[in-house]
Formats: structure tokens, C-alpha cells, sequence
């Protein structure tokens, strides 16, 4: 089958995005081995390349559904950077208006995306609630020079193999009260580029710890992401969202 498909990314958080309100994808997307087609669409090699997969489907409490798998075929509760980019193709698509609710297996999120006057949307803000849905691990280094250091040893040591098959790890470094670089290595993917709810782990830790304000913009290899939360505990993400490219993926059955 030719499987039609979107390639979307957030900073660099890039995943290969499925319509599933097209009929004829639908039903193959009702029977297929979705972790398997995740690993197999996800390689950079021999497949599309990306993060990982996410599919975009009906919803009977919101506008749009998002089901969400790692580069590994596991599947994570939630995305804040795919949610961002399923804003973008709903809202141009016309699945939706503005603001938007999205259905995910951490709750429903309510997105509102910033328009042009072209009507295409570059950026959008979800309001992510007060918990994060993935499970998270916030380290903070004490220089910008030790960021990098402490990042690679959590990636790579032995002694942290556990920690990463269970949570995200973001390694992150307080530039002054409104700033703060990151890294993070996804669980099921490794290191991305930029990870929405990472971001707001991070953000919301170094609130928690006093050395932010509630505004902080985090620095990631990807670009910038803004996290704030307001005086009840809500947490709102804001970034980017970019359309790359639509194609066909083969998908033959082994």
C-alpha cells in the first residue's frame, strides 16, 4: 500500500505525520502493527527518517486525536512539539478552528495556533496543564561547560540504562532567571533536538527550585521554546511548527 504521509518537525523534533480522517488510511492504520510500522517509517536509513510516528485521527471528545510512538515503537502518553505541528495541519486543513482541543493519552490539551494573514500558522501555544503526561528526569549542571559533560554521561553510562528506558532525561543549565539551555534524550529515541514537554519539565523544576521566574525561554539544540506557568499550576508550551514535505511511504507487509 502507498501510505500517504506528512513530514512536520518543531525545532528539529521531527516525526512523520498519518492523516487518519482520509477513509482508505484509516483502515489500514485499524489493522496494521503500528509499533512495527513505527520503527520501520522512523529509520533514517531505510525508511522516511524522523523521531518517530504520529497519527492524527477522530475524535469523539475533542477536534483531533493524536496517538504518538517513539523511533522504537513504543508508545508515549504525550508530545508537546507534535502536538504543536498537529495544531498546524488541522487548523490549515480545516479540521478545526481556533482554539483547538486535542485528545492524547495524557488528557485533552487546548491549542491555539498564531495565524497569518496568508492563513498558515508558524507557531502555536499549548495549554499543557498542570502535569506533563511522560514520565521526566531533570538534571541542572553547574556551568554551561558541564551541560554538555553531565548530558553525555546520562545518555551513555551503564549506570543510568535504567533511567532511560523509564523517563526522559533533560540535562539543563540556569542562564539567569528568564533563560535556560537544555538537552534531552528521549526514552525510546535517544537525543532529540528539542522536546516540548522536556522543556516544560525543566522549566517547571527550575521554578520549583527558585532560580526562575514563571517565563522561561529554554534553549535547545533545535531553537527556542517558551514555558510559563500561570498563578493556578497551568502550563503553557509556545514554539514553532514547520511542514517539510508530503509524500508516499511503500508499506509491504514481511
Amino acid at each position: 500500500m502507498k501510505l500517504p504521509f506528512i513530514k512536520m518537525h518543531a525545532l528539529g523534533n521531527d516525526y512523520v505525520y498519518i492523516d487518519c480522517f482520509q477513509v482508505s488510511t484509516a483502515k489500514f492504520i485499524d489493522k496494521a502493527d503500528l509499533p512495527a510500522l513505527a520503527r520501520r517509517i522512523s529509520d533514517r536509513h531505510t525508511g522516511v527518517g524522523a523521531d518517530g510516528l504520529v497519527l492524527i485521527l477522530p475524535s469523539r471528545q475533542a477536534d483531533v486525536r493524536m496517538r504518538m510512538f517513539n523511533a522504537d515503537g513504543s508508545e508515549a502518553e504525550m508530545c508537546g512539539n507534535a502536538a504543536q505541528c498537529i495544531a498546524k495541519y488541522a487548523f490549515e486543513q480545516g479540521l478545526c478552528g481556533n482554539p483547538m482541543t486535542l485528545e492524547t493519552l495524557a488528557g485533552i490539551k487546548t491549542i491555539t495556533v498564531d495565524v497569518t494573514e496568508e492563513g498558515r500558522v508558524n507557531k502555536a501555544t499549548v495549554n499543557m496543564g498542570t502535569t506533563l503526561g511522560n514520565p521526566h528526569e531533570v538534571f541542572f549542571a553547574d556551568d554551561a561547560d558541564a551541560l554538555d559533560a553531565e548530558f553525555e554521561q546520562l545518555c551513555t553510562d551503564a549506570r543510568y540504562a535504567d533511567l532511560r528506558k523509564r523517563a526522559n532525561i533533560e540535562c539543563a543549565y540556569v542562564i539567569n532567571t528568564n533563560e535556560l539551555r537544555m538537552r534531552v534524550c528521549e526514552r525510546g529515541t535517544g537525543e532529540t533536538m528539542a522536546c516540548g514537554t522536556g522543556a516544560c519539565a525543566a522549566a517547571v523544576a527550575a521554578m520549583d527550585k527558585g532560580l526562575t521566574g514563571k517565563s522561561v525561554t529554554v534553549y535547545l539544540p533545535g531553537g527556542d521554546l517558551l514555558v510559563q506557568r500561570d498563578d493556578t499550576g497551568i502550563i503553557y508550551l509556545t514554539g514553532a511548527a514547520t511542514e517539510v514535505f508530503r509524500g508516499e511511504y511503500n508499506w509491504e507487509d514481511e
